[in-house]
């Protein structure tokens, strides 16, 4: 290949702009042409595309959200739009594209790929919940976020001897929810992949008061049910009064993690790579704290969400 581009879609996530430099200075590394497609598929059937170089991505590895912006497009899901975006690509001589962003960011990709497109994905969503690695660009920096406002709310919950509920995001995958409460030490925890018995989790808080314990910290994942949904069921059957925190997308936002900008470095990288060997469909990610690249199809072949139920049953046990 001669020329590529690179487009972030959906939602942003803290790592994106680490994994757009690399792909830049990777492909300038090999001798590729670079050009950055702007406001995602929108923008691709718009026509907003600019080459790039060395300096357009300089002094952006530490900056959260995406420097190519990012746009929801209805358009794209048309085969009409997809026609336009396909012309946009052979009108401007690219002959591959990497795509970062989550799970419908990659299904934009594939049928980009069922056109004869070659695409490179590379994961970044805060929720991780993209099949076949095991974790995506965004979810450190925004578990780091919300432990970090756990460990304020908590403050405020010892001093005033109170039960607060911490809404997060993750509609239908728990990692944030499950990995922010264990790390913080929360007393419940509630994510769409586990059913929950809700006199199960009023036992747990009954049983903190009688051993003497002031306050306690409930986290619930979004897809689960609203912090406000669960305040109100704690009082209509026990009435256990509680405050709600909902943090909502300050989550998304905010410098990334070392850990995030390295492996949206090395994801960058790789899909380059990938492409610079003629290569399409084809999805980066991490396995066994390994880098690797598998069949974009495999992203798509289990649709439900799975989390380490093991995290999940030690994060019970510590609770007690």
């Amino acid at each position: 290949m001669r020329k590529i581009a690179v487009l972030t879609s959906g939602g942003d996530a803290p790592g994106m702009n680490a994994a757009v430099r690399a792909v830049v200075r990777k492909a300038i590394y090999e001798n590729l042409e670079i050009a950055g497609i702007f406001n995602g598929y929108q923008g691709l059937i718009d026509g907003k595309i600019e080459l790039l170089q060395l300096g357009s991505v300089g002094d952006i590895i530490h900056r959260g959200g995406t420097m190519l912006r990012s746009a929801r497009s209805s358009e794209f899901m048309t085969p009409e739009g997809r026609e336009k975006a396909v012309d946009q690509l052979k009108l401007n001589g690219i002959e591959g594209i990497v795509v970062i962003g989550g799970d419908g960011s990659f299904r934009g990709a594939y049928e980009l790929m069922k056109m004869g497109i070659p695409c490179a994905c590379v994961p970044a969503t805060i929720d991780n919940d993209i099949n076949g690695t095991e974790f995506t660009i965004g979810f450190d920096s925004a578990l780091n976020t919300v432990i970090d406002a756990i460990d304020k709310i908590r403050d405020t919950a010892t001093s005033h001897e109170r039960t607060f509920i911490i809404e997060v995001m993750g509609r239908d995958a728990g990692d944030l929810a499950l990995w922010s409460g264990l790390a913080g030490g929360a007393e419940t925890i509630l994510i769409p992949e586990e059913d929950y018995d809700i006199h199960e989790v009023v036992e747990r808080l009954k049983s903190g008061t009688g051993r003497g314990k002031k306050h306690s910290i409930i986290i619930v994942a979004e897809g689960v049910m609203s912090g406000g949904e669960l305040a109100k069921m704690l009082m209509e059957t026990a009435n256990i009064e509680t405050r709600v925190s909902v943090l909502g997308h300050i989550q998304r936002g905010g410098s990334p993690s070392a850990r995030d900008r390295v492996i949206a470095s090395q994801y960058g990288a790789r899909a380059v790579e990938v492409l610079k060997e003629g290569r399409g469909g084809v999805a980066i990610g991490m396995q066994k704290h390994m880098v690797v690249d598998y069949p974009l199809e495999e992203v798509f072949v289990k649709r439900d969400h799975s989390v380490d139920r093991e995290l999940y049953k030690l994060s019970k046990e510590l609770s007690i």
